[in-house]
C-alpha cells in the first residue's frame, strides 16, 4: 500500500502543473521577501511610525491619525519584535494572493493564467514590498478592505452573516485609516444590485458602525468631539492650500490667518504645507492640533472651493489623472517622501531627537515597543539585489491606468456582473479620495492595484462556458433565485 504522502505526491503535482504560472510567481514573491528580510534587518521608519508605536506602547484615541494599527501592533508588543511586524506584513499579503487566486480560479471561473496575472502586481511590484516593509498602515488596511470585498463577492446567497462578516472588516479598516469609509457606499449598492433581504442590510451597517462608532466615542472622551481624527479640517485645508487666493478674494477676517504663504504654482505640496515650519497652522511637533484651529481650517477650505471650484477641481484632476497614471514618479509631494519608499542604501544609526505626541521622543517609543531597539541594518548582498530588483520591476502608473480602462471596458461591452463593478469601484474610489480630501501620494496608490487587476480579470478572463444559453458556471448560479437569502 502506498503511504499517505506517497498518494498525495501525484496530486500536489497536478495541481502544480495546472496552475504553473501562478506558481511560478508565488515562488518568485515568497523568495523576494526573504531576500528582503535578510537584506534588510529591521523596519523602514515613517514619520508616522512613532506614532504608531506610542499607540501600542499606551492606547490612546491619536488626535492625528486613527489609532486601529497601533492597536494592532499593541497586540504583537509582548513579542518585543518588530521583525515579528514585517513578517507578518509580507505573509498577509501573500496569503491575501493565494486567497483572491483561488477565488478567482474557483469562485468567478477564471482563466488560470488572468488569475495568475491579476495578482501578479501584488505579488512583484517592488514599491508594494517596500510598503510591505514600512511600519505602516498600508498593509493592514489592504487585507482588511481587500478580504472585505472578497468575501461580500464569493458567489452564494448573501446572508446576514456574511453581510456582519464585511461590515466588521470595513470598520475594522476605517479605524485603520479614514479612506476605508467610502468604501461602505459601492457594497451597500452591490446589496441593494444583487436585491438581497433587509437582514443583510441591518447586519451590514451594524457590523460597520459597531466599530466606527466604538472608536468615535472613545475619541470623544478623550478629546470632546464625537470623530475619528481631529484633523478633518487640516487636511482639506491642505488640500485648498494649493490654489487658494486671498488677494482676489478676500478670506472672512477671522480666517484671513489662514491665507497660505507664497505664490501659486510655487507652493509646497498640499500635505506638506500642513506640517512645514512655516505653516499658517501653526504645527508643531509632538503636539496636536486644536479644536479651533481644525473647526477654522475648515471653515476656510469651505470658502476657497466656494469661491474657486474651478481651481479645486483642476487640483484634484492634476493629481488624479496625471499624477496617478504617469509613468514615471516624481519627487512628490517631497524628496524625503518619495525616497521612503525605495530600499534604502543607509541603515539606522540613531532616531532623530523628536517629541512624539502622548509619549517621550522616538527613541524612547522604540525602545518600550523592541528588544532590538527596532534599529535598521542593511546586509548585502541581499539588500544590493532588492535595489536593482526596484531600478527594473515596478507596476507603472500608466500600467494601472490601463488595467482600470480594460476593466471599464468589460463592464460595458462585455455586460459584466455586479461583482466585476464592485472591485472596479473601489480601485477608482481609492484612487480618487486622497486628492479629493488631502493630496497625492504614491503609497495611497498601491492599495487600489489589486482591486483593479481583478475587476479586469473577472471582466474578461472568464471561462468560455459549455453551454452559452447558460452563461459562464458563475453567471448561471447568479442567475438562480437566491433561496438561502430568503432562508436567512
Amino acid at each position: 500500500m502506498l503511504s499517505p504522502l506517497a498518494e498525495r505526491l501525484p496530486k500536489a503535482g497536478a495541481v502544480l502543473r495546472s496552475n504553473w504560472l501562478f506558481s511560478v510567481v508565488l515562488l518568485a514573491a515568497v523568495l523576494l521577501r526573504v531576500i528582503v528580510m535578510l537584506g534588510f534587518r529591521g523596519p523602514f521608519w515613517f514619520n508616522d511610525s512613532y506614532d504608531y508605536l506610542a499607540i501600542a506602547n499606551d492606547p490612546f484615541p491619536h488626535p492625528l491619525r486613527p489609532s486601529g494599527y497601533g492597536v494592532f501592533l499593541g497586540a504583537l508588543k509582548p513579542f518585543h519584535s518588530l521583525a515579528l511586524v514585517m513578517l507578518l506584513h509580507h505573509g498577509a499579503i501573500v496569503g491575501l494572493a493565494v486567497a483572491g487566486y483561488r477565488m478567482l480560479v474557483r469562485d468567478f471561473d477564471v482563466r488560470r493564467v488572468w488569475a495568475a496575472l491579476a495578482v501578479t502586481p501584488l505579488l512583484l511590484d517592488s514599491y508594494q514590498i517596500t510598503l510591505e516593509h514600512l511600519l505602516l498602515s498600508d498593509t493592514l488596511f489592504t487585507v482588511l478592505v481587500f478580504g472585505a470585498m472578497l468575501a461580500l463577492a464569493k458567489p452564494g446567497a448573501t446572508g446576514w452573516r456574511r453581510a456582519a462578516l464585511v461590515g466588521a472588516l470595513l470598520g475594522l479598516a476605517v479605524v485603520t485609516r479614514t479612506v476605508g469609509a467610502p468604501l461602505f457606499l459601492p457594497v451597500a449598492l452591490y446589496l441593494l444590485v444583487r436585491r438581497t433581504r433587509w437582514p443583510a442590510h441591518v447586519a451590514l451597517a451594524a457590523a460597520f458602525l459597531l466599530p466606527v462608532g466604538g472608536y468615535a466615542v472613545w475619541f470623544q472622551q478623550e478629546h470632546g468631539r464625537f470623530a475619528m481624527t481631529g484633523t478633518d479640517g487640516v487636511f482639506l485645508w491642505g488640500r485648498t492650500a494649493a490654489f487658494a487666493d486671498c488677494e482676489t478674494f478676500a478670506p472672512p477676517p477671522d480666517l484671513a490667518r489662514f491665507c497660505p504663504r507664497g505664490e501659486k504654482g510655487e507652493r509646497l505640496a498640499s500635505s506638506h504645507q500642513i506640517w512645514h515650519e512655516d505653516s499658517p497652522l501653526g504645527w508643531t511637533s509632538g503636539e496636536a492640533f486644536d479644536e479651533a484651529t481644525n473647526k477654522d481650517a475648515q471653515r476656510f477650505a469651505l470658502w476657497a472651493i466656494r469661491n474657486q471650484p474651478g481651481e479645486y477641481a483642476e487640483v484634484v484632476a492634476y493629481d488624479f489623472f496625471v499624477r496617478t497614471f504617469s509613468w514615471n514618479r516624481s519627487q512628490y509631494p517631497t524628496i524625503g517622501t518619495e525616497a521612503r519608499y525605495h530600499f534604502p542604501t543607509k541603515p539606522t544609526e540613531r532616531y532623530p531627537d523628536m517629541p512624539v505626541l502622548g509619549a517621550g521622543n522616538r527613541q524612547s517609543v522604540v525602545d518600550e515597543y523592541s528588544r532590538d531597539a527596532g534599529r535598521l541594518h542593511i546586509v548585502d548582498p541581499y539588500a544590493g539585489w532588492m535595489r536593482g530588483y526596484q531600478e527594473r520591476v515596478r507596476v507603472p502608473g500608466t500600467v494601472l491606468g490601463g488595467i482600470l480602462l480594460v476593466g471599464a471596458a468589460g463592464i460595458v461591452w462585455r455586460r459584466a456582473r455586479a461583482r466585476t463593478a464592485l472591485f472596479w469601484t473601489s480601485a477608482v474610489t481609492l484612487l480618487a479620495v486622497p486628492p479629493v480630501t488631502v493630496d497625492f501620494d504614491y503609497r495611497y496608490v498601491l492599495p487600489a492595484m489589486p482591486f483593479a487587476c481583478f475587476a479586469a480579470a473577472m471582466a474578461w478572463g472568464r471561462r468560455v462556458p459549455s453551454d452559452p444559453s447558460r452563461g459562464t458556471p458563475v453567471e448561471a448560479r447568479e442567475a438562480e433565485p437566491e433561496a438561502e437569502a430568503a432562508r436567512t
